[in-house]
C-alpha cells in the first residue's frame, strides 16, 4: 500500500509535467522506431521523475524485482499527444508480483480540458486487486449494445476484421491503452479489441488492475492471461482483449484465422 500511495503522487506530478510541456510549446518530438512511434520531451521528462522517485522511497525495489516489478509508461497516447488530442492522453504505473498485476495509477493528465479556461485539469484512478478501483464513476453500455473501442493510429488488416467480426452497433478509434479501459469503465464502450502486436507490458499492467477490480477481464485474442515477472517478453505479441461484461461473447467472436496469425 505504500508502493501503490507514493504512485499515486509520483502519477499526479508526471501529469504536470506532461501539461507543462504542452504549455512551453516545445514537445521535443523524436522517431522511435516509425513515424507512428514518437516520443516526445513530456515522454522523458516525466519517465526521469517517475524512475528516480519511485528510487529514491524504494531503494530495495530492484533486489527484490524478481517478486515485485514496477511497469511505467510515463506517456501512454504520444502520437495523439503530439496532435492535440489531449484527452487520449494517460500516465500510467503497474505494479506486479510473481507475475500477476495486482495493482495500479493512472492519471489523465487533460481530464476535464474540454470545460473552458478556469477548469481543474486532471484526474487519477487507482486500483488493488481485492480492494477495488476508485477516483470514477463505474458505468456500463446500455444492455444489448456493442461498442468497441480500439487503435487509432497503429490498425491493420488483422485489428479491422476482427473488429468486424464482433458485430458492432459503434466502434471507437482512440489513442492510449490507459484511455481504451478508461472507456470500458465509464460506459463508453463495451469491448477493447486489438488483434495485433504492438501494445507492451507497460501500456497494460496499470490499466489491467483498474479493469479486474471492477470485475472486467483482460487477455490477450486467445484469452490468456498476461504475465508481468521481470524476464517477460515487453511485447503483448498475441494482441489485447478487454471487457467490464460479456467476456465470453467478445472472445468467441475471434476468427481462428486471426488467432492462428498472433503467436503468444
Amino acid at each position: 500500500m505504500r508502493l501503490v500511495a507514493s504512485a499515486y503522487s509520483i502519477a499526479q506530478k508526471a501529469g504536470m509535467i506532461v501539461r507543462r510541456v504542452i504549455a512551453e510549446g516545445d514537445l521535443g518530438i523524436v522517431e522511435k522506431t516509425c513515424a507512428t512511434d514518437l516520443q516526445t520531451k513530456a515522454d522523458r521528462l516525466a519517465q526521469m521523475s517517475i524512475c528516480s522517485s519511485l528510487a529514491r522511497k524504494f531503494p530495495k525495489l530492484t533486489i527484490i524485482g524478481e517478486e515485485l516489478v514496477v511497469w511505467v509508461d510515463p506517456l501512454d497516447g504520444t502520437k495523439e499527444y503530439t496532435e492535440g488530442l489531449l484527452d487520449n492522453v494517460t500516465v500510467l504505473i503497474g505494479i506486479a508480483y510473481e507475475g500477476k498485476a495486482i495493482a495500479g495509477v493512472i492519471n489523465q493528465p487533460y481530464y476535464n480540458y474540454e470545460a473552458g479556461p478556469d477548469a481543474v485539469l486532471g484526474r487519477t484512478i487507482w486500483g488493488v486487486l481485492g480492494l477495488g478501483a476508485f477516483g470514477f464513476q463505474l458505468k456500463e453500455v446500455p444492455a444489448g449494445k456493442h461498442i468497441i473501442t480500439t487503435t487509432r493510429s497503429h490498425s491493420n488488416k488483422l485489428v479491422t476484421d476482427c473488429v468486424t467480426a464482433m458485430n458492432p452497433d459503434a466502434v471507437l478509434r482512440v489513442g492510449g491503452a490507459g484511455n481504451k479501459i478508461i472507456q470500458l469503465i465509464e460506459g463508453k464502450a463495451s469491448a477493447y479489441v486489438f488483434a495485433s502486436p504492438g501494445c507492451k507490458k507497460w501500456d497494460t499492467c496499470a490499466p489491467e488492475v483498474i479493469l479486474h477490480a471492477v470485475g472486467g477481464k483482460l487477455t490477450d485474442i486467445h484469452g490468456n492471461v498476461l504475465q508481468y515477472h521481470k524476464d517477460v517478453k515487453h511485447m503483448n505479441s498475441a494482441g489485447v482483449l478487454a471487457t467490464l461484461r460479456n467476456y465470453d461473447y467478445y472472445a468467441s467472436r475471434v476468427p481462428e484465422s486471426i488467432k492462428n496469425a498472433l503467436v503468444p
